[in-house]
């Protein structure tokens, strides 16, 4: 089985971060938002952690994040990335750390990234609820202790990491100043940022994470606010964490990340599904192609049409879907009638718009290109007119 990563043509126009490399991949800067999942599987089970990579990789997953909980663990990322490397897979590796400083510091010697969380790393909690300004500063000041060994490791082999504040995991430290809030989480990652370039490290993503969309969007702000106040700028990681499956999880996972993509905030992103991995992926590319960052297919303006429609227009759409699937970055607007349809699909590229009982009328932009075309024939001409105008992708 050849794994490959599949990248295609992208329209991005987000607020520009600082660019890292991730073993052979680019993130943040110019780089397209990059598509993440995470694998299920018991790590130490070599062969099914493989094969659940290859697959997520088959389906477009450009970075893959594997749990690492105890260092027995973390050592056996060695024998999955080269078992990877045996089927020609070259994906960029993560290593989700939690509880343990020395399963981090094992994987970031072997793998391309590690993904830490503030609140439970070396922020620990101990049972204090108050804290006075000098032991708050006494605790920052040994969260650099801490830290600095996992830093030097990254900074000699090259690993990324990513610092993930999560809601409902933030330190006694934090919740004494700021309550279990958006602002807790963004000042936890800011101050983790801070240890960072302290040591002259800055090989670094930031992500805020929830399973509250209100939370997860608005501490993303807060903390990309106060990033730049501070003249800092990291890539940004977003997702809505345990959304779910199905369309409740789809849903808040493109109400979430598509507000950020929107505000121009986002270098990676994960769909977070109860569902198998690489069944995200997909979720993933139509989020991005819907904010108009990321664009891997073609689009379809299509009406709901009403009373006016003469023609089936839902069958229609399907077909004209599968015969163009191949043009990469069009706009095909599929419209019921000449009421609405042309001025409606006035951002389309082709137009294919009902004139009639059967009857169909096509457009290149706003122009009339062939009148009451039958419906029967309707798809392939419009298939013709834009393979002879616009060359496929």
């Amino acid at each position: 089985m050849k794994c490959r990563l599949r990248i295609n043509n992208e329209k991005i126009n987000r607020k520009m971060s600082k660019q890292i490399t991730i073993g052979n991949l680019t993130m943040g800067g110019d780089a397209p938002v990059r598509v993440q999942s995470m694998t299920n599987t018991d790590t130490m089970d070599t062969k099914a952690t493989v094969e659940q990579t290859l697959r997520m990789v088959e389906a477009g997953c450009e970075l893959v994040r594997i749990t690492a909980p105890d260092v027995k663990a973390a050592q056996n990322l060695y024998n999955i990335k080269n078992e990877l490397a045996k089927h020609g897979c070259f994906v960029p590796l993560v290593a989700d750390i939690h509880f343990n400083p020395l399963a981090a510091e094992t994987a970031a010697a072997i793998v391309e990234k590690v993904r830490v969380n503030p609140g439970n790393y070396t922020d620990r909690n101990t049972g204090k609820t108050e804290f006075s300004d000098q032991e708050y500063r006494d605790e920052l000041e040994k969260i650099g202790d801490k830290m600095s060994r996992l830093i030097d490791i990254c900074k000699q082999h090259g690993t990324a990491m990513r610092i993930g504040t999560n809601h409902g995991s933030l330190s006694e430290r934090i919740m004494s100043r700021y309550g279990n809030t958006p602002e807790g989480m963004a000042q936890s990652a800011i101050e983790f940022a801070e240890v960072c370039r302290r040591q002259n490290y800055d090989k670094l993503v930031f992500s805020m994470k929830a399973s509250n969309v209100k939370v997860m969007v608005q501490s993303t702000r807060l903390f990309v606010d106060k990033m730049h106040t501070m003249g800092m700028d990291y890539p940004i990681h977003l997702g809505v964490t345990e959304a779910g499956d199905a369309m409740q999880g789809r849903l808040k996972s493109a109400i979430g990340i598509g507000s950020l993509l929107l505000d121009g905030i986002g270098d990676t992103i994960r769909v977070s599904l109860t569902e198998d991995p690489e069944a995200e992926i997909p979720v993933a590319y139509d989020i991005l192609q819907a904010a108009g960052v990321r664009i891997t297919q073609p689009e379809y303006i299509a009406c709901p049409s009403c009373g006016r429609t003469q023609y089936n227009i839902q069958e229609a759409l399907q077909r004209i879907k599968a015969a163009t699937a191949q043009f990469t970055g069009v706009k095909i607007g599929v419209m019921g009638c000449i009421v609405n349809g042309p001025g409606e699909m006035a951002d389309a590229d082709y137009g294919y718009v009902g004139s009639g009982e059967g009857k169909i009328t096509l457009y290149k932009g706003r122009q009339v290109v062939k009148r009451n075309i039958d419906q029967v024939d309707a798809v392939e001409e419009l298939v013709k007119l834009i393979s002879e105008s616009r060359p496929t992708k």
